[in-house]
């Protein structure tokens, strides 16, 4: 749904706001029971069956906003109860990242075949004559399913001429590469955290808004007004995202606008981590392990950490570039804090790990962000352009489209040595990534360089991303044009990486 405009990002885009806006103001929190009424003005519902209902919902999407958790509906308690602790500049994530709003959830059909009125009651009767379980039989006239006696096959879908059956499935549910969606004991979604990585695929796929991932639009401000050198590191996914006005001239002006001391393009990092992984290869595969996946994608990794143990030796040992880019930050500013823009949900669990907490303070998603730029009003389009981001590479730059993490290191590997073939493969969502690392622990990979990314297309289309997945593509592959080099070797940074690490 990301790239069309609806309630659901309106509303988003109004939370992220408003909670800037108090944020900006000074910090008092106790506002925050009236922001319920900001975000959903008037006596009338905009969508549901009450306004109280709305205004509960955007309570709690206000609490996530901050970091807190959902109130649990049986018990009393304010809208603010907690935020003394999470309303501070050091306030980490605590998990669950990705939540679901109970009375926000539609309880949407989970895996039905169902008979629609295109159903033209035809004397060939093929949906029945095929369904192995007697499961269909005509009801006034039409074909009808009986849900119980059904094994959702789908044989009478295929063999319906006029395509009069469909298949349902919970939108979350089909979103979700890791299965970790299920019911409650009313039909709602919830989620089982053991399983869930927090790619926030759920989240974006979800058409009533019921998921919501926490977040720390609060806390950076405050260290911002605490006179914190807050130093912004940008994703390369970054470009296009908040409208046609804002090239990265003008992007870096409003980042400062907002109070960022510096705006650092991330990559610089993966020119970094592309030099590393590359080394890292060459050593490796095939002379200590079959095959190498790459480091990335923090949902990737900890897809094959929870459902292939085994094969986690096999990951790259290489910091991620938002790590590398931190690292790099902390090194040339000692005392800044450092922010990760970028369009990533499982980022914010990535930076909170104790071996990254010390290097990335805070994360922010491109809708968070948009959100500041809201609350402090400001126009892209009548910005001056500020200093271009022009350190990180063409090749850096494309790690934000799936397949640009592989190509990278695969040319700079080509490019050191013109004899060498580097063979690769690559899979985007966690369905896909399965299957390859499946095929990997059987051996059908060996001798080769995996990619995974959680999301389909790449870092361009996280949860937190607020352009279409094509319309992404584009830009970043524009703005790979623009870069002033090509090869990280070409980076000022190429020999620091190994020194970070």
């Amino acid at each position: 749904m990301r790239g069309i405009p609806s309630l659901i990002t309106d509303i988003r885009k109004k939370v992220f706001t408003e909670v800037a806006r108090m944020a900006y103001a000074g910090g008092d929190y106790t506002h925050a029971e009236d922001l319920p009424y900001v975000i959903v003005p008037g006596d009338q519902p905009l969508h549901r069956e009450s306004i109280f209902l709305e205004r509960a919902i955007a309570g709690e999407r206000v609490r996530l906003a901050m970091g807190l958790g959902i109130r649990p509906i049986q018990t009393r308690s304010l809208m603010t109860e907690g935020m003394d602790a999470a309303a501070i500049a050091e306030q980490y994530y605590e998990p669950p990242l990705v939540n679901i709003i109970p009375y926000a959830c539609h309880a949407c059909p989970t895996n039905q075949y169902r008979v629609t009125e295109s159903c033209q009651n035809c004397l060939a009767a093929s949906c029945q004559k095929v369904c192995p379980k007697g499961a269909i039989s005509f009801v006034n006239g039409k074909s009808f399913i009986d849900q119980s006696k059904c094994i959702k096959c789908g044989k009478c879908a295929k063999a319906c001429p006029y395509h009069a059956i469909i298949h349902l499935e919970r939108p979350c549910q089909a979103a979700c590469g890791m299965d970790a969606i299920g019911s409650d004991e009313h039909g709602r979604a919830v989620i089982n955290q053991d399983k869930c990585v927090s790619c926030g695929q759920c989240l974006v796929s979800c058409p009533f808004g019921a998921i919501v991932d926490k977040g720390q639009i609060f806390q950076v401000i405050q260290s911002i007004l605490k006179g914190d050198k807050v130093i912004a590191i940008v994703a390369p996914a970054f470009v296009g995202q908040f409208g046609k006005h804002s090239t990265p001239g003008k992007f870096v002006t409003a980042m400062k606008e907002l109070g960022f001391e510096r705006v650092v393009e991330v990559a610089v990092g993966a020119d970094m981590c592309t030099i590393e992984e590359a080394k890292d290869f060459l050593e490796k595969v095939p002379a200590e392990q079959d095959y190498m996946a790459t480091s990335c994608c923090p949902a990737w990794h900890s897809m094959i950490y929870k459902l292939f143990p085994s094969e986690t030796k096999k990951i790259s040992m290489t910091l991620t570039p938002m790590v590398f880019t931190a690292r790099l930050m902390k090194k040339q500013y000692p005392g800044c804090k450092v922010v990760f823009v970028g369009p990533c949900a499982a980022k914010k669990l990535e930076a909170i790990r104790e071996d990254i907490r010390s290097d990335v303070d805070f994360v922010l998603t491109f809708e968070e962000l948009q959100g500041m730029f809201e609350a402090k009003e400001i126009d892209f389009a009548d910005l001056p352009d500020s200093d271009v981001l022009n350190e990180g590479t063409a090749a850096g730059r494309g790690f934000a489209v799936a397949g640009g993490v592989a190509k990278a290191v695969a040319d700079l590997a080509k490019q050191e040595h013109p004899d060498l073939e580097v063979k690769t493969a690559r899979a985007e969502g966690l369905r896909d990534c399965r299957k390859l690392m499946m095929m990997a622990k059987a051996g059908k990979y060996k001798g080769y360089l995996l990619e995974g990314m959680a999301c389909p297309g790449g870092c361009v289309a996280g949860a937190g991303t607020i352009l279409s997945v094509e319309q992404a593509q584009k830009v970043v592959q524009r703005y790979q044009t623009e870069a002033n080099t090509a090869s990280p070797l070409e980076s000022p940074y190429r020999d620091v990486g190994e020194k970070l690490d």
